[in-house]
Protein backbone atom coordinates (compact mmCIF):
# COMPACT_ATOMS: atom_id res chain seq x y z
CA UNK A 1 0.00 0.00 0.00
CA UNK A 2 1.58 3.41 -0.82
CA UNK A 3 1.35 6.82 0.67
CA UNK A 4 -1.03 9.45 0.92
CA UNK A 5 -0.71 12.46 0.06
CA UNK A 6 -2.06 15.70 1.01
CA UNK A 7 -2.76 17.64 -2.50
CA UNK A 8 -4.03 21.03 -2.03
CA UNK A 9 -7.24 20.18 -0.08
CA UNK A 10 -7.36 16.36 -0.79
CA UNK A 11 -5.70 13.29 0.72
CA UNK A 12 -5.37 11.18 -1.91
CA UNK A 13 -2.68 8.14 -3.05
CA UNK A 14 0.37 8.29 -4.18
CA UNK A 15 0.13 7.37 -7.31
CA UNK A 16 -3.04 9.79 -8.13
CA UNK A 17 -0.83 12.81 -6.77
CA UNK A 18 -0.30 14.84 -10.01
CA UNK A 19 0.40 18.62 -10.36
CA UNK A 20 -0.16 20.81 -13.75
CA UNK A 21 2.53 20.85 -16.01
CA UNK A 22 2.00 24.79 -16.33
CA UNK A 23 2.58 25.08 -12.26
CA UNK A 24 5.48 28.14 -12.02
CA UNK A 25 6.51 25.70 -8.98
CA UNK A 26 8.01 23.23 -11.88
CA UNK A 27 8.78 24.95 -14.52
CA UNK A 28 10.51 27.81 -12.95
CA UNK A 29 11.36 26.67 -9.08
CA UNK A 30 8.49 29.39 -7.58
CA UNK A 31 7.27 28.14 -4.52
CA UNK A 32 8.95 27.51 -0.80
CA UNK A 33 8.97 24.49 1.24
CA UNK A 34 9.98 22.85 4.09
CA UNK A 35 11.66 19.61 5.41
CA UNK A 36 10.35 18.58 8.73
CA UNK A 37 11.01 15.33 11.23
CA UNK A 38 8.73 13.71 13.45
CA UNK A 39 9.42 11.77 16.18
CA UNK A 40 8.47 9.39 18.58
CA UNK A 41 4.81 10.68 17.74
CA UNK A 42 5.52 14.35 17.96
CA UNK A 43 6.69 16.50 15.17
CA UNK A 44 9.76 18.42 15.80
CA UNK A 45 9.61 22.50 16.25
CA UNK A 46 6.57 22.66 14.19
CA UNK A 47 6.07 25.83 14.74
CA UNK A 48 9.42 27.10 13.87
CA UNK A 49 9.47 25.30 10.26
CA UNK A 50 5.96 26.96 9.64
CA UNK A 51 6.89 30.33 10.61
CA UNK A 52 10.09 30.00 8.30
CA UNK A 53 7.71 28.39 5.41
CA UNK A 54 5.67 31.65 5.54
CA UNK A 55 8.59 33.87 6.31
CA UNK A 56 9.30 32.36 2.92
CA UNK A 57 6.68 32.88 0.68
CA UNK A 58 6.57 36.50 2.10
CA UNK A 59 10.12 37.55 0.75
CA UNK A 60 8.97 36.35 -2.75
CA UNK A 61 5.51 37.79 -2.40
CA UNK A 62 3.39 34.50 -2.46
CA UNK A 63 0.26 34.50 0.10
CA UNK A 64 -0.64 31.08 0.42
CA UNK A 65 -3.92 30.97 1.05
CA UNK A 66 -3.78 28.51 4.26
CA UNK A 67 -3.33 29.90 7.71
CA UNK A 68 -0.40 28.82 9.94
CA UNK A 69 -3.06 26.88 12.00
CA UNK A 70 -4.80 25.23 9.07
CA UNK A 71 -1.34 24.48 7.88
CA UNK A 72 -0.06 22.85 10.87
CA UNK A 73 -3.36 20.55 11.05
CA UNK A 74 -2.38 19.88 7.31
CA UNK A 75 0.93 18.30 8.07
CA UNK A 76 -0.28 16.16 11.25
CA UNK A 77 -3.33 14.79 9.50
CA UNK A 78 -1.30 13.71 6.78
CA UNK A 79 1.00 11.98 9.27
CA UNK A 80 -2.18 10.44 10.88
CA UNK A 81 -3.55 9.13 7.19
CA UNK A 82 -0.21 7.37 6.75
CA UNK A 83 -0.21 6.19 10.70
CA UNK A 84 3.13 7.61 10.98
CA UNK A 85 5.17 8.15 14.37
CA UNK A 86 8.39 8.69 13.31
CA UNK A 87 8.84 10.23 9.54
CA UNK A 88 10.42 12.86 7.28
CA UNK A 89 8.05 15.48 5.94
CA UNK A 90 7.71 17.26 3.29
CA UNK A 91 6.00 20.87 3.01
CA UNK A 92 5.62 22.58 -0.37
CA UNK A 93 3.47 25.31 -1.35
CA UNK A 94 3.84 26.37 -5.30
CA UNK A 95 2.76 29.88 -6.98
CA UNK A 96 0.05 27.47 -8.52
CA UNK A 97 -1.01 26.88 -12.31
CA UNK A 98 -0.56 29.81 -14.69
CA UNK A 99 1.12 30.23 -18.02
CA UNK A 100 4.41 29.71 -20.07
CA UNK A 101 5.54 32.94 -19.04
CA UNK A 102 7.06 34.24 -15.46
CA UNK A 103 4.47 36.44 -14.57
CA UNK A 104 2.67 35.12 -11.20
CA UNK A 105 0.16 37.04 -11.64
CA UNK A 106 -0.89 34.56 -14.06
CA UNK A 107 -0.97 32.57 -11.29
CA UNK A 108 -4.49 32.30 -9.96
CA UNK A 109 -4.08 30.70 -6.56
CA UNK A 110 -0.95 28.78 -4.72
CA UNK A 111 -0.51 25.06 -4.53
CA UNK A 112 0.33 23.12 -1.14
CA UNK A 113 0.65 19.66 -1.28
CA UNK A 114 2.49 17.80 1.92
CA UNK A 115 4.07 14.57 1.58
CA UNK A 116 5.10 11.94 5.47
CA UNK A 117 7.70 9.02 4.87
CA UNK A 118 10.80 8.18 5.65
CA UNK A 119 14.17 9.56 4.79
CA UNK A 120 18.23 8.54 5.74
CA UNK A 121 20.66 10.42 4.22
CA UNK A 122 23.77 9.33 5.74
CA UNK A 123 24.31 5.57 6.80
CA UNK A 124 24.94 5.09 10.69
CA UNK A 125 28.40 4.31 10.38
CA UNK A 126 29.54 7.81 9.16
CA UNK A 127 27.33 9.21 12.03
CA UNK A 128 30.02 7.16 14.26
CA UNK A 129 33.12 7.57 11.55
CA UNK A 130 32.51 11.09 10.59
CA UNK A 131 32.05 12.56 6.85
CA UNK A 132 35.03 13.43 4.63
CA UNK A 133 34.01 16.68 2.48
CA UNK A 134 35.87 19.03 0.29
CA UNK A 135 35.12 22.44 -1.05
CA UNK A 136 33.43 23.22 -3.98
CA UNK A 137 34.15 25.80 -6.46
CA UNK A 138 30.57 26.81 -7.08
CA UNK A 139 29.53 29.69 -4.42
CA UNK A 140 26.65 30.20 -2.40
CA UNK A 141 23.71 32.66 -4.16
CA UNK A 142 24.49 36.22 -3.06
CA UNK A 143 21.49 37.03 -0.69
CA UNK A 144 21.15 40.20 -3.11
CA UNK A 145 20.45 38.23 -5.66
CA UNK A 146 18.56 35.31 -4.03
CA UNK A 147 18.53 35.02 -0.46
CA UNK A 148 19.70 31.93 0.87
CA UNK A 149 17.22 32.93 4.01
CA UNK A 150 14.29 31.73 1.56
CA UNK A 151 13.64 27.69 1.75
CA UNK A 152 12.60 28.10 -2.35
CA UNK A 153 11.91 25.22 -4.62
CA UNK A 154 15.13 26.67 -6.88
CA UNK A 155 17.82 24.51 -5.25
CA UNK A 156 20.13 24.30 -8.68
CA UNK A 157 22.44 26.29 -6.80
CA UNK A 158 22.79 23.38 -3.87
CA UNK A 159 22.49 20.77 -6.54
CA UNK A 160 25.42 21.86 -9.19
CA UNK A 161 27.57 22.22 -5.42
CA UNK A 162 26.20 18.26 -4.80
CA UNK A 163 27.09 17.24 -8.11
CA UNK A 164 30.80 18.22 -7.74
CA UNK A 165 31.01 16.49 -4.17
CA UNK A 166 29.72 13.43 -6.10
CA UNK A 167 32.15 13.79 -8.56
CA UNK A 168 34.76 13.96 -6.26
CA UNK A 169 33.58 11.11 -4.05
CA UNK A 170 32.26 12.56 -1.54
CA UNK A 171 28.84 12.77 0.25
CA UNK A 172 28.76 16.27 1.25
CA UNK A 173 30.40 19.77 -0.14
CA UNK A 174 31.20 22.86 1.41
CA UNK A 175 30.29 26.01 -0.40
CA UNK A 176 31.75 29.34 0.29
CA UNK A 177 30.29 32.92 -0.08
CA UNK A 178 31.56 35.17 -2.43
CA UNK A 179 34.01 36.40 -0.26
CA UNK A 180 35.60 33.44 0.34
CA UNK A 181 34.12 32.93 3.64
CA UNK A 182 32.43 29.25 4.90
CA UNK A 183 28.78 29.83 4.13
CA UNK A 184 27.48 25.89 4.58
CA UNK A 185 27.07 22.36 3.22
CA UNK A 186 24.88 21.85 -0.26
CA UNK A 187 22.18 20.87 2.32
CA UNK A 188 23.81 21.79 5.85
CA UNK A 189 24.56 24.31 8.47
CA UNK A 190 28.22 23.84 9.06
CA UNK A 191 29.70 24.05 12.94
CA UNK A 192 33.50 24.17 14.32
CA UNK A 193 34.64 23.84 17.89
CA UNK A 194 37.81 25.21 19.07
CA UNK A 195 39.04 24.76 22.84
CA UNK A 196 35.81 23.83 23.44
CA UNK A 197 34.15 26.73 21.34
CA UNK A 198 31.41 26.16 18.85
CA UNK A 199 31.52 28.66 15.96
CA UNK A 200 28.82 28.87 13.43
CA UNK A 201 28.86 31.13 10.62
CA UNK A 202 25.74 34.28 10.90
CA UNK A 203 23.22 34.46 8.69
CA UNK A 204 24.40 37.23 6.81
CA UNK A 205 27.09 34.65 4.88
CA UNK A 206 24.88 33.54 3.40
CA UNK A 207 23.09 30.68 4.63
CA UNK A 208 19.72 29.25 5.77
CA UNK A 209 19.23 29.90 9.14
CA UNK A 210 17.97 26.25 10.09
CA UNK A 211 15.45 24.92 12.49
CA UNK A 212 18.10 22.07 13.78
CA UNK A 213 21.23 25.06 13.79
CA UNK A 214 19.15 26.75 15.81
CA UNK A 215 18.23 23.95 17.95
CA UNK A 216 21.74 22.98 18.74
CA UNK A 217 23.20 26.49 19.14
CA UNK A 218 20.30 26.64 21.77
CA UNK A 219 21.58 22.99 23.47
CA UNK A 220 25.14 23.96 23.44
CA UNK A 221 24.25 27.07 25.56
CA UNK A 222 22.41 25.37 27.63
CA UNK A 223 24.95 22.61 28.25
CA UNK A 224 27.73 25.12 29.36
CA UNK A 225 29.14 25.50 26.32
CA UNK A 226 30.43 29.12 24.40
CA UNK A 227 28.62 29.65 21.12
CA UNK A 228 29.49 32.34 18.71
CA UNK A 229 28.42 32.92 14.97
CA UNK A 230 30.97 34.21 12.96
CA UNK A 231 32.67 34.17 9.53
CA UNK A 232 35.75 31.95 9.33
CA UNK A 233 37.27 30.58 6.20
CA UNK A 234 38.67 26.88 5.29
CA UNK A 235 41.83 27.62 7.34
CA UNK A 236 39.65 27.79 10.70
CA UNK A 237 38.08 24.24 9.90
CA UNK A 238 41.79 22.62 8.50
CA UNK A 239 43.13 23.60 12.66
CA UNK A 240 39.65 23.08 14.35
CA UNK A 241 39.68 20.68 16.81
CA UNK A 242 36.10 19.43 15.79
CA UNK A 243 33.65 20.05 12.66
CA UNK A 244 29.94 18.93 12.31
CA UNK A 245 26.85 19.67 9.92
CA UNK A 246 24.04 20.09 11.16
CA UNK A 247 20.19 20.17 9.38
CA UNK A 248 16.78 18.53 9.43
CA UNK A 249 17.42 14.85 7.67
CA UNK A 250 20.89 14.91 8.66
CA UNK A 251 20.81 15.85 12.60
CA UNK A 252 23.93 16.01 13.54
CA UNK A 253 26.65 14.32 11.57
CA UNK A 254 30.32 14.39 12.64
CA UNK A 255 33.35 16.00 9.95
CA UNK A 256 36.16 14.58 10.07
CA UNK A 257 38.38 15.38 6.92
CA UNK A 258 38.31 18.54 4.99
CA UNK A 259 40.12 18.68 1.36
CA UNK A 260 42.18 15.64 2.46
CA UNK A 261 42.97 17.48 5.79
CA UNK A 262 42.54 15.43 8.64
CA UNK A 263 40.25 17.72 11.32
CA UNK A 264 41.33 17.39 14.99
CA UNK A 265 42.00 13.65 15.75
CA UNK A 266 39.99 12.20 12.44
CA UNK A 267 37.47 10.94 14.44
CA UNK A 268 34.00 12.35 15.80
CA UNK A 269 35.25 15.30 18.61
CA UNK A 270 33.48 14.81 22.71
CA UNK A 271 31.50 17.96 22.30
CA UNK A 272 30.02 16.41 18.87
CA UNK A 273 29.03 13.40 20.49
CA UNK A 274 27.88 14.80 23.38
CA UNK A 275 25.46 17.12 21.14
CA UNK A 276 24.26 13.98 19.01
CA UNK A 277 23.22 12.34 21.83
CA UNK A 278 21.57 15.62 23.70
CA UNK A 279 19.70 16.03 20.35
CA UNK A 280 18.47 12.72 20.28
CA UNK A 281 17.32 13.51 23.56
CA UNK A 282 15.58 16.00 22.78
CA UNK A 283 13.48 14.57 20.47
CA UNK A 284 12.18 12.52 22.55
CA UNK A 285 10.37 14.97 24.49
CA UNK A 286 9.64 18.17 22.41
CA UNK A 287 7.01 18.43 19.66
CA UNK A 288 3.69 18.72 18.39
CA UNK A 289 1.69 15.23 19.18
CA UNK A 290 0.02 13.59 15.96
CA UNK A 291 -2.11 11.70 17.84
CA UNK A 292 -4.50 12.43 20.62
CA UNK A 293 -3.02 10.61 23.41
CA UNK A 294 -6.41 8.30 24.25
CA UNK A 295 -6.80 7.88 20.83
CA UNK A 296 -2.91 7.03 20.05
CA UNK A 297 -3.15 3.11 20.64
CA UNK A 298 -6.26 2.93 18.85
CA UNK A 299 -5.59 4.55 15.54
CA UNK A 300 -1.54 2.58 15.52
CA UNK A 301 -3.11 -0.75 16.01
Amino acid sequence: MGLIIYLDGEYVPEQEAKISVFDHGLLYGDGVFEGIRAYHGSVFRLDEHLTRLYESARSIALDIGVDQKQMKEIVLETLRRNKLKDAYIRLVVTRGKGDLGLDPRKCEKPFVFCIATDIQLYPEELYEKGLKVITVPTRRNIPDALSPRVKSLNYLNNILAKIEGIQSGVSEAIMLNREGFVAEGTGDNIFIVKNKEIITPPHYAGILEGITRNSVMELAREKGYRVKEELFTRHEIFVADECFLTGTAAEIIPVVSLDERTIGEGVPGEVTNDLIQSFRNLTKVEGTPIYPKENETAILG
